[in-house]
């Protein structure tokens, strides 16, 4: 099986071989996506100092070709050009290419107060469909927040809440009275662009601050050259598009980030420059993603929408996991102990009893595994 994917979490759960091609060289890494991230720094630190080592070799070369010169030492000075000559074309090690990684800030407007936002006793829905019933959250300065849950349970709409664009049915949802100044980056916002503008007028127009010379510089800095400046948005591509987005939301000053979905559409570099940018953003960020991978990376702290409330977990994704597999282990545990305490009914089960327990005992090996996965990959960190 081959598999070209931006979502690192699926390489992660998949692939035993990373194949990279950059530059026109391909090169394989064995493992998942984590491990060629580590394999990579290995190869690229061995490689350049290996490169070094050549570096100083020629150069002592040159210096000793230049000492010996003519006469007496005229052997001795050819020889060490042959030697030089054999360095600089057939053993010549080349120095590592790095891609140089797009640097981003968001930019801040001063320190909200402590308080950011609130919601109690929340109940909204769409005509029969509940989606919060009774919900409580609080949400304070500095917290790094995913929302997660299943598809269709409320994730996008609880932002639109906090942003004030759905009203709820009872119940109240406040920002914080102190200089919360939220930017809020909608899961179709590259879809918003207006096509007839370029890719310089759709920044410009939402800069209010920005010199000219800066906002061409960040266009730069996101991978738009400057004879793309004068570009329609309608000849960009889904990429393209996704980035000026980003573009224009990141002009405008904030001490809240509201966002939904936002790596759709990024490649794997774009999404470690969101990354790099919200962790160093002092403010506070919520996030709805189902990019596991960049939740990981990001987040202290995790609100589960489930049974039209609101589950809070403080701590990141790794801790959020952690806790429900413990949660799951014990039901399994719980319902192995009525199934054996509860009277037997052959009608109900043609499984002999040997077969049940090793039914069991499979279900809890499958869950500790799990457990134990996620408990060893708590500390991992991404190599930049």
């Amino acid at each position: 099986m081959v598999i070209i994917s931006h979502d690192r979490a699926f390489l992660d759960q998949l692939c035993t071989k990373i194949v990279e091609t950059d530059m026109g060289v391909s090169r394989t890494y064995v493992g998942n996506y984590s491990e060629y991230l580590l394999s990579k720094a290995a190869w690229i630190e061995a490689q350049y100092a290996a490169w070094e080592k050549q570096q100083k070799e020629i150069e002592h070369t040159k210096d000793l070709i230049s000492r010996l010169g003519a006469g007496a030492n005229s052997g001795r000075a050819t020889s060490a050009e042959k030697k030089l000559e054999k360095l600089q074309e057939e053993d010549l090690i080349e120095k590592p290419f790095q891609r140089k990684q797009m640097k981003i800030r968001f930019p801040e407007r001063g320190r909200s107060g402590r308080s950011v936002a609130t919601m109690k006793n929340l109940e909204f829905a769409y005509e029969d469909n509940v989606l919060f019933n009774k919900a409580n959250l609080s949400i304070e300065r500095g917290e790094k927040i995913a929302i997660i849950g299943p598809n269709g349970c409320g994730k996008s709409t609880l932002l639109k809440l906090i942003m004030g664009l759905e009203k709820p049915k009872a119940g109240e949802v406040l920002l914080g009275e102190h200089n919360v100044l939220p930017n809020y980056f909608e899961q179709n916002q590259a879809e918003a662009l207006d096509l007839d503008k370029t890719v310089l007028e759709t920044v410009e127009e939402a800069a209010e601050d920005w010199r000219l010379d800066d906002i061409k510089g960040l266009l730069g800095r996101c991978n738009f050259k400057a004879d793309m400046l004068d570009r329609k948005v309608s000849l960009l591509s889904g990429g393209e598009k996704a980035r000026l987005a980003f573009c224009k939301f990141m002009v405008k000053p904030s001490t809240l980030l509201v966002l939904d979905e936002p790596t759709n559409h990024l490649d794997i570099p774009s999404k470690e420059m969101l990354e790099d940018a919200i962790n160093e953003y002092s403010g506070t960020v919520i996030t709805v993603s189902h990019d596991r991978y960049f939740i990981k990376q990001i987040v202290n702290r995790v609100v589960e929408v489930k049974d039209c409330g609101l589950q809070n977990y403080a701590g990141d994704y790794n801790y959020y996991l952690e806790k429900n597999l413990d949660a799951r282990a014990r039901e399994l545990e719980r319902e192995a102990e009525l199934e054996e305490k509860a009277p037997k009914v052959k009608a109900k089960s043609k499984m002999s009893k040997a077969e049940k327990e090793a039914m069991k005992k499979q279900k809890r090996q499958a869950f500790q595994q799990a457990k134990a996965k996620s408990k060893g990959s708590k500390n991992a960190k991404r190599w930049n």
